[in-house]
């Protein structure tokens, strides 16, 4: 099977690169293709030829899309609907990364994948719209919905709080937000099975059980071997310019229907510390 991966230097692209081994995979970054232009992205996948398109490729700064909305549509809208267009010209098969953020977080049970979009930020604004417009030109694509994504080689929560962690004798983190952490390594390895399974329609994908960003925080300074004590706080007193949906926890029922087992969060963190201190 052949395979082009969009955002190939994110978190995410660069583990589905590591973990994919038996089909042919290519790896796009957006030096080699800008999903913003239809006509790269048809050179591309032309020269690839895929029979599945992976589309990681998206302007995840949720506090920096807030003030580039232009930018936001652009990647995460217009980029996926030209990815799919060129996808569909082809006859090639679409992944779709989306996110919890196209919900609102008003929810205080797991959000199922049939619940009503209401992003409270651009950056869920364009991967809800996103989310809309690409099953007009390729009804069959499977959306993947996923959320606090972690991993090693680039910016994510528990690679902050180490490094905090590794200054301060003290470290403030929320407890008034819910969600589901998302290891990049087993993010990918379902994705690769959802590919294999011929996935399509809405799937929700995330390490097993949910957390606070503090019990998050708290159990990443432990399972390091950190003194530093991570003190409760509340949203307000981290005001951002991006609102965070507080309860965004995803619910795994459409994963089961798969039988794509995930691991815990916690099982997936120790695998990331002992990944990130071997590098």
């Amino acid at each position: 099977m052949r395979v082009t991966v969009f955002g190939a230097t994110g978190l995410l692209g660069r583990a589905l690169l590591r973990e994919w081994h038996d089909d042919q995979v290519t790896g796009l970054g957006s030096k080699d293709a800008d999903v913003r232009s239809e006509v790269q992205v048809r050179e591309a996948m032309k020269r690839t030829r895929p029979e599945w398109v992976i589309l990681a490729a998206a302007y995840t700064d949720v506090d920096g899309c807030e003030t580039n909305r232009d930018l936001a549509f652009a990647v995460n809208n217009e980029g996926a609907v030209n990815v799919a267009r060129v996808a569909g010209e082809l006859g090639a098969k679409v992944i779709f990364l989306s996110t919890d953020y196209v919900f609102d977080g008003s929810k205080t049970t797991a959000y199922e994948i049939d619940d009503p979009r209401a992003p409270q930020s651009v950056y869920g604004a364009s991967k809800a719209e996103a989310e809309k417009r690409i099953p007009q030109i390729l009804p069959d694509v499977c959306i993947v919905r996923t959320s606090w994504v972690f991993g090693v080689g680039g910016k994510c929560f528990p690679d902050t709080i180490l490094k905090l962690a590794a200054t301060r004798e003290g470290v403030d983190v929320v407890v008034d937000q819910r969600g589901c952490p998302t290891y990049a390594v087993d993010l990918a390895n379902a994705i690769i099975q959802l590919c294999h399974k011929n996935a399509k329609g809405i799937v929700h994908v995330t390490n097993i059980g949910d957390c606070t960003w503090f019990d998050f925080a708290r159990e990443i300074v432990t399972g390091a071997g950190l003194p530093t004590k991570i003190n409760p706080t509340t949203s307000d007193k981290f005001v951002r310019p991006a609102k965070r949906p507080q309860y965004s926890v995803l619910s795994s029922e459409s994963l089961k229907q798969y039988q794509i087992p995930m691991p815990t969060w916690q099982d997936a963190l120790q695998r990331y510390l002992a990944e990130r201190k071997s590098n």
